[in-house]
């Protein structure tokens, strides 16, 4: 599970910022929003985050940050010796447009505790390090920094670290990580930390519908077919049945570069699995390809595949923008599963931004669950959870958010009012 993410100095989030998914000491849907730890003094971690926040308050990037230190990770070792990352710092500050950006994580995997981060610059990796909990004493296992006399790269390993550890330093570049250096060379005590990030960690970027090809695929089995359609059925769409035809066509294909830090698109001529929907009214049934269907009804089939799988295997989602083309019933349908027990066994995460501030007054979340987002006067975006405004048990939470007392909405002036007075030529 994912216990803390934190980011300084990128795009928009000059000074660090932290998205804490440790519970508080409010037991408010304790057995329902969080699962249970065994580690002492972190007994309880939620299942889902919610972001608010106003247009261009930092929300997507705050994802954007995360998916990029997974892509870092994922791929820094591929990298050529040339090439460089497109980190984006904080723009608006003389000082940290030369600074490095830093990225940290800590997860639990297995009943361990890993704290892993790195800094870097376009050119290179300026340092890393990490921290392994397997009892309340952190081990440490790696540092690296660097040399400011001689620019040369330094290591410390601690003694619970095992493995070619020497080969492994001199084999990591520059513009490379350590861990995914290690992890090349077959580095058995990094794999559990390495493929939460290549494995168990999805992020859907934002703008545009989610690949339905996920979802496609699963319905290739009857058991894939009947969850999803079962997934579809729920949300009274209207669709009875589901099934997958190949057709000949062009597949958009999205790889993360490490170097750019962005994601392209490519498309490639071949063969495509293309779903099928039925309708039924009485005797009739229609089967229906995806493009007659609703945006609304196209982004749910898209997200039930990758909802389905992060459940069954306890991984962790994010999603930009989940209330997008969906209605709010839908919305808090797909939150619901994070939080019942029964289908979250495994201590699945959903970590979304959305503007459905609906989602407030229900009984979905926790206090500790529900973050915003917004830029100071100095342009820099901040991240406060709603526990820090310390709302009352029964207060009116979307009306309080709206009304600007937790922060996170815009300043509004009427539309148009400075073009008033225009002429026009």
């Amino acid at each position: 599970m994912l216990i803390e993410f934190s980011v300084r100095n990128f795009r928009s989030f000059r000074d660090q910022t932290r998205l804490s998914l440790v519970a508080s000491k409010d037991r408010t849907r304790g057995d329902d929003n969080s699962t249970r730890t065994p580690i002492r003094g972190l007994d309880l971690i939620v299942n889902s985050a919610a972001i608010y926040g106003p247009n261009a308050g930092g929300k997507s990037n705050l994802l954007r940050s995360l998916m990029l230190m997974r892509g870092v990770v994922v791929g820094s070792a591929a990298l050529q010796p040339h090439q460089e990352f497109n980190v984006q710092p904080f723009r608006l500050d003389r000082e940290s447009v030369d600074a490095p950006t830093e990225f940290e994580i800590q997860v639990l995997i297995d009943g361990v505790r890993y704290q892993y981060g790195f800094e870097l610059t376009p050119r290179r990796i300026v340092s890393e390090w990490l921290y392994v909990y397997e009892t309340s004493k952190a081990q440490k296992w790696f540092e690296r920094s660097i040399n400011e006399s001689t620019g040369e790269t330094n290591f410390e390993f601690g003694s619970m670290f095992a493995g070619a550890k020497r080969i492994w330093q001199e084999a990591t570049r520059p513009n490379a990580l350590f861990l995914s250096t290690a992890i090349q060379l077959n580095s058995d005590s990094l794999a559990p930390l390495y493929a939460w990030f290549a494995n168990n960690l999805h992020v859907l970027p934002d703008g545009g519908q989610p690949s339905h090809e996920f979802s496609t695929e699963r319905i290739q089995s009857d058991l894939g077919r009947t969850e999803i359609v079962a997934f579809l059925r729920a949300a009274d769409i209207g669709i009875s049945s589901v099934s997958a035809k190949p057709v000949k066509g062009l597949i958009n294909r999205v790889v993360f570069d490490a170097s750019t830090g962005q994601a392209t698109t490519n498309a490639l001529d071949t063969e495509l699995l293309m779903p099928e929907f039925t309708h039924r009214n009485g005797e009739i049934s229609i089967a229906f390809g995806l493009e007659d269907e609703s945006q609304g009804t196209q982004k749910l089939y898209a997200l039930a595949g990758p909802v389905l799988d992060v459940l069954e295997n306890g991984q962790t989602l994010v999603i930009d923008e989940l209330d997008r083309s969906l209605h709010p019933l839908l919305c808090r349908q797909i939150i619901d599963a994070f939080h019942d027990p029964k289908r979250n066994r495994l201590g699945a995460q959903l970590i979304f931004t959305t503007h459905d501030t609906s989602l407030l007054d229900t009984a979905n979340f926790r206090r500790d669950q529900i973050w915003f987002a917004e830029k100071g006067a100095d342009q820099a975006s901040s991240l406060t959870p709603l526990s820090d405004f310390s709302p009352r048990a029964k207060e009116a939470l979307e009306k309080g958010y709206l009304g600007g007392r937790y922060g996170g909405v815009p300043i509004l002036s009427p539309l148009f009012t400075d073009v008033a007075g225009l002429k026009r030529d």
